[in-house]
């Protein structure tokens, strides 16, 4: 499949674009699993973002009701007319996911299962796009850098553990489903990748103000070597006593440091500043 691939890109005249993070995957097996982790059924609505040369996509459409594939980059739209030949349960949309108006992207798809292989720089901005914005999005499975994927899964008190790893806890179980070397990508990158699913399930960890916990999580985060006292004092202009008060209120050390504190802690102290607030 990958000699395929290569040459339908050299004779559509494809050149791989750096600004877009382009790394393809062609590997039959790697991409059949990737659409088993996802969990993708028959009833499903897959929606697949960065679409790339449409191997997975046509993975996707093997197992899905539906695939609606999401593509920043209009050069690729000779290399999928023909990569996705035949496939009558796939459409390529052509713009940036980011700037998708979801609520409008909803009312047509219905319940809907996020796959992605994610260029670096989006992955972040396009998970938080997901869990802030969609009313229907029940998981997402997405290939990232794995010094990334590390993250998005860790433990609290773990160097690998930040503010972004808390924010999706409140609303997705997110963990690591599979380990993908950078020898299976075209052109090959600097450095290997693992698949992420995030299980998305609303009020997973309740909080009373769910913009609250994400400015109580970005706060205890702000400083990383501050304790989280001084993090509560510099954001919610606190007094020390107050800050003090609430963490012993808590039971939490007032010389504990906001990558200590679980999801559940963060929801829990957020709650407390909501009462108080």
């Amino acid at each position: 499949m990958e000699n395929d691939v290569k040459s339908v890109l050299a004779e559509c005249g494809f050149g791989f674009k750096k600004r877009f993070g382009q790394n393809f995957i062609t590997d039959k097996n790697l991409l059949k699993s990737i659409v088993v982790n996802a969990g993708v059924e028959e009833c499903d609505t897959v929606v697949e973002i960065g679409c790339g040369a449409g191997t997975l996509t046509r993975a996707i459409a093997e197992k899905a009701k539906r695939v609606i594939a999401f593509e920043v980059d209009k050069t690729l739209q000779p290399v999928l007319e023909k990569t996705l030949a035949g496939i009558d349960n796939a459409e390529v949309v052509f713009k940036d996911f980011l700037k998708v108006n979801l609520k409008e992207l909803e009312a047509e798809t219905g319940e809907y299962k996020v796959v992605a292989n994610l260029p670096y720089y989006v992955t972040t901005p396009l998970i938080m796009k997901l869990l802030e914005e969609s009313k229907s999005c029940k998981s997402l499975t997405v290939m990232v850098q794995e010094e990334v994927a590390l993250r998005l899964c860790a433990e609290a008190n773990t160097p690998e553990y930040g503010a972004i790893t808390a924010v999706i806890a409140q609303r997705a179980e997110a963990k690591i489903v599979k380990k993908v070397p950078r020898t299976m990508f075209v052109p090959r990158p600097n450095v290997d990748s693992a698949v992420v699913k995030l299980d998305i399930e609303d009020g997973r960890i309740p909080a009373k103000d769910i913009a609250l916990y994400k400015k109580t999580v970005h706060a205890a985060f702000a400083a990383r070597r501050k304790t989280l006292v001084n993090n509560l004092v510099n954001t919610f202009a606190l007094s020390r006593t107050q800050a003090e008060d609430i963490l012993t209120g808590l039971n939490i050390d007032i010389k504990a440091r906001g990558e200590t504190l679980s999801p559940e802690d963060f929801a829990r102290l957020s709650d407390k500043l909501y009462e108080i607030m």
